[in-house]
């Protein structure tokens, strides 16, 4: 999705708040928002906005690099081109131009997203190019490089001639070398350290509590189980600040007694680069049923046996194994407790937790059942073969339907979860999620069992699907040809 004029306005607003002397010398942008014209475009004149990057190493230099055009030597940059935000655009301009790649760079505490500086200077008129003088108005980021030895650049070669890595005190933009070394002092030192905040959260029984994310675009890892937590803001004092206010945000009612500092990990923003994260251990031994979750998809305790079978955020299923391997359950959890059932407590509303079965014949076409034109969901369209958990884990119930509704044989061993969904039908019913799993080996010829819920199997072939397929099974079936399937150490294309 393009970065829109109000996220401009809004980054814009932030940051003359923080720089209120500026608002004057920043006219003119403030009228290009207020304008019709494209505010990004190269040809909305007399100026646009662009975007550049201040990236900053250990020892406390930044990267310039030559440009061909004026000889002078400059912050990566240049125009926004389709992205998401001002910020991805500044990463986008750094990787082209240098070749550092987006994973090699990180967010600073200081400024967290946050423009460090917006400059406006001044573009000669380029008659080879039919462009007339006009101005940038130029968001500048801020990033540390995260290795501690300097990756070797590959720079653009039609636009870049050489680079430099300069002290703060000899940075060429005078705007940018002021705001430079006052965040000197502020703790600006070119070394990576968290600006994220995750939570650990067991029993002490040998649970862990995992937090399924809501499956869209834009999010990090969507359609994961997770841990809770996010990104700081400049209003926390600390990280543990950072944590337990996305706690109460985002799962209220979930109140834990301390927070402890346990493992350093590192995982891949929206727009690539690296977030480092501290991850804090809690206790909590209640009832997730009982959370007002305000994000995401459902709440719930997991142990680490069935962890593998989920759909994890990168690296998660590691973390779990090591903190259990270090921290031995002790006793057994409440008898009260639940996983993933059909049932809730009266007040409550919980998630009906559906799998379905992907199952592709040697001929690569894929099994379809019509389902009864008086069946609940799917009346008269085409339809993975599918049911409801009945106390249960998923797989298990995956293996029992199978059975029952087709009279195939499947190793509860050799599926994996290739897509999930989370479906609303209306406000006053339960919402459901259904869990895709693709079984690679079966025996049996699929056979109509329960003609009450499927009247005919099938098998097509993808590229001739009835136009009367469910939706999301529709959505399902292109992510996994498309080969976005999910492993625990990310998204892989098979």
């Amino acid at each position: 999705m393009p970065l829109t004029r109000s996220h401009i306005r809004t980054t814009a607003e932030a940051y003359l708040a923080r720089h209120p002397h500026e608002r004057e010398s920043l006219a003119g942008l403030m009228s290009l928002l207020d304008g019709a014209d494209d505010t990004t475009a190269r040809a909305t004149l007399p100026g646009h906005v662009t975007c550049g990057a201040a990236v900053i190493d250990r020892e406390q230099r930044v990267l310039h690099i030559g440009h061909r055009g004026t000889g002078l030597l400059l912050d990566p940059g240049g125009h926004v081109e389709g992205d998401r935000t001002l910020l991805a655009a500044a990463l986008r301009e750094v990787s082209e131009k240098t070749g550092l790649r987006p994973r090699d760079l990180c967010l600073t505490p200081q400024f967290l997203g946050a423009p460090i500086d917006i400059d406006v200077h001044n573009i000669d008129a380029n008659p080879a190019k039919g462009e007339s003088a006009h101005q940038h108005f130029d968001f500048r980021f801020v990033f540390y490089l995260v290795p501690e030895q300097h990756p070797r650049l590959a720079l653009q070669d039609e636009e870049v001639a050489g680079a430099r890595w300069l002290k703060f005190a000899d940075v060429h933009s005078p705007t940018l070398r002021t705001k430079l070394m006052d965040a000197r002092d502020q703790g600006l030192d070119g070394r990576p350290e968290p600006v994220n905040a995750s939570a650990l959260i067991h029993d002490g029984h040998g649970r862990y509590l995992l937090h399924l994310r809501d499956q869209r675009e834009g999010i990090w890892a969507p359609g994961t189980f997770a841990l809770l937590g996010g990104g700081r803001t400049p209003d926390d004092v600390s990280l543990e600040a950072t944590l337990r206010r996305e706690l109460a945000e985002e799962a209220t009612g979930l109140e834990v007694d301390g927070l402890t500092p346990y493992a350093l990990e590192e995982a891949t923003s929206v727009d690539g680069f690296a977030v480092p994260i501290q991850v804090f251990e809690a206790r909590w031994s209640g009832d997730p049923q009982t959370v007002d979750l305000q994000e995401g998809v459902l709440l719930r305790w997991f142990t680490p046996d069935t962890v593998e079978r989920l759909n994890l955020s990168p690296g998660l299923g590691d973390l779990i194994h090591r903190h259990a391997a270090e921290h031995p359950p002790v006793g057994s959890p409440p008898i009260s407790a639940r996983l993933l059932r059909d049932e809730a407590p009266e007040g409550t509303e919980l998630h009906i937790v559906g799998v379905h079965l992907y199952l592709e014949d040697t001929h690569g076409r894929i099994l379809l059942g019509l389902r009864h034109p008086d069946s609940a969901y799917a009346g008269n369209t085409w339809h993975f073969l599918a049911g409801h958990c009945e106390r249960e884990e998923a797989v298990s119930c995956l293996v029992r339907e199978a059975q029952e509704e087709a009279g195939l044989i499947i190793d509860p061993g050799d599926v994996e979860l290739v897509h999930l969904v989370h479906l609303v039908d209306s406000p006053s019913a339960r919402p459901r999620i259904g869990l895709i799993f693709r079984a690679r080996t079966w025996s049996g010829t699929p056979a109509v069992r329960e003609p009450d819920r499927c009247v005919e199997w099938r098998w097509w072939n993808p590229k001739n699907l009835p136009a009367a397929v469910v939706p999301y099974t529709r959505r399902a079936i292109d992510e996994v040809l498309a080969g976005r399937l999910y492993s625990q150490t990310g998204w892989d294309r098979r």
